[in-house]
């Protein structure tokens, strides 16, 4: 089932997140605890937990950071924040696209309400060997309007279809703070990432 009745959206929409998100995540830098040991990676902040992962995304051409990828309970989250208006969400129009984006490709999403507000459940297309049928893989796109930024995150592996996992990677973006900064960014633009300036543990690039 493909989300087709929020293609057309107007411009200005409520923000679509968790009732506790100030208190519960994902945080804004200003409600996060400053004490605590995040790993610094510009437009996010992760905080470090056993058996979990980081990898930088990064766009070939540009050489930029374009995503955090996240390796935990068998399963992986990217992440990626983005600018956004103070007074209206991106959720609702970017759920629409990813579904189109994703029935272009052959695939198929089902909107369905999720911890964190809607979410999609879709079955992307992998590219089969020569006479091979096609494959599908799982994959849950949610999202979180905060003030003045947007955090996307893609969820495969166990946390797509297993509760105890998804239990684990929900936890997981609860605890991702968004660093928007002060500086003029159009809405949808990605907040720069990059790498921490530690060196011990930092991330491995993709």
């Amino acid at each position: 089932m493909s989300d087709n009745e929020n293609v057309d959206v107007p411009v200005d929409q409520p923000k679509s997140a968790p009732e506790d998100r100030a208190e519960n995540g994902p945080l804004d830098e200003s409600e996060a605890n400053p004490v605590r040991p995040y790993v610094d990676l510009g437009g996010v902040k992760i905080l470090p937990r056993d058996g979990l992962h980081v990898r930088l995304e990064i766009e070939e051409g540009s050489k930029r950071v374009v995503a955090i990828g996240l390796d935990f309970a068998n399963s992986t989250l990217q992440v990626q924040p983005f600018a956004a208006p103070r007074n209206s969400g991106l959720w609702h129009e970017i759920r629409a696209q990813i579904s189109e984006q994703i029935a272009r490709q052959g695939g198929t999403t089902t909107q369905r309400e999720g911890a964190f507000g809607p979410e999609l459940l879709a079955q992307i297309p992998v590219v089969a060997g020569q006479g091979g049928t096609p494959q599908f893989r799982l994959a849950r796109f949610i999202g979180v309007d905060g003030p003045r930024w947007f955090l996307r995150g893609v969820i495969a592996g166990e946390a797509a279809v297993d509760p105890s996992a998804a239990a684990q990677v929900e936890d997981l973006f609860r605890s991702i703070v968004v660093v928007r900064g002060n500086a003029p960014m159009p809405p949808r633009d990605l907040i720069p990432l990059r790498m921490p300036a530690q060196a011990s543990g930092a991330p491995t690039p993709k």
